[in-house]
């Protein structure tokens, strides 16, 4: 399968635009944002675990990278609450699952081969750090060889400066509404930019809140083996 799968384009899906399908196990299902390869893919979704389903154990050979949207996500090795963000580096094995059901962003194939660092963040707990710009706040959460994801926080009202991602630039808007001179994009909505792609976002009187990653589209990743 091949969905938003020619990174040299610009990709936008809107909340109302979500058509989840069902995944090889029961009360699992998923909304594909872009997928390269069959059931082992490079793959951006959202997941939503049904109250009591999982899967079962299973290895991430290309790794895999999480961030709980809603609920509490569990494994062998804990409970994972909204807000919570893992990576499981390449070769880690789980046996995920949820009690009372969750919604996740997941990541799969999208690691290099040489990063193997495994994290549990909780990003309610973890301090924010001032942007480069007044009224941005951002909270780090990972950085290898020049690919980073973070979680950014813009005030109601907050401009910035126009810039260039060289190595491209993925969105899930968490909170708010988040704005660039393309279009408005209202909670849930996932944006994907181009390498040397240029933009000038901002935000209104709602502020948003976004979870970003920049530097991986061309990055030399695990996963770019399925692209055709």
């Amino acid at each position: 399968m091949q969905l938003n799968s020619d990174f040299s384009q610009r990709a936008l899906i809107l909340a109302e635009q979500y058509q989840f399908v069902d995944s090889p196990l029961p009360g699992v299902t998923r909304m594909m944002l872009d997928r390269a390869g069959d059931e082992v893919a490079r793959a951006t979704s959202i997941v939503c675990y049904a109250a009591g389903s999982g899967y079962s154990r299973h290895s991430h050979d290309g790794g895999e990278e999480i961030l709980v949207l809603e609920g509490t996500f569990s494994d062998e090795h804990g409970d994972y609450t909204a807000g919570t963000y893992l990576r499981n580096p390449p070769g880690t094995s789980h046996q995920p699952f949820s009690l009372h059901g969750c919604t996740l962003l997941v990541k799969l194939w999208q690691f290099a081969a040489t990063d193997q660092q495994q994290l549990v963040i909780n990003t309610q707990q973890t301090a924010w750090r001032q942007g480069l710009v007044p009224g941005l706040t951002v909270m780090p959460l990972h950085e290898h060889d020049g690919v980073s994801t973070a979680l950014v926080k813009w005030a109601p009202n907050t401009q910035f400066n126009p810039h260039i991602h060289a190595g491209g630039e993925e969105i899930l808007v968490l909170q708010g509404l988040f704005c660039d001179e393309y279009g408005q994009y209202p909670a849930k909505s996932w944006l994907r930019n181009p390498r040397y792609s240029q933009h000038t976002p901002f935000t209104g009187p709602e502020g948003a809140l976004i979870y970003v990653k920049v530097g991986h589209l061309g990055a030399g990743l695990l996963g770019d083996q399925f692209i055709t």
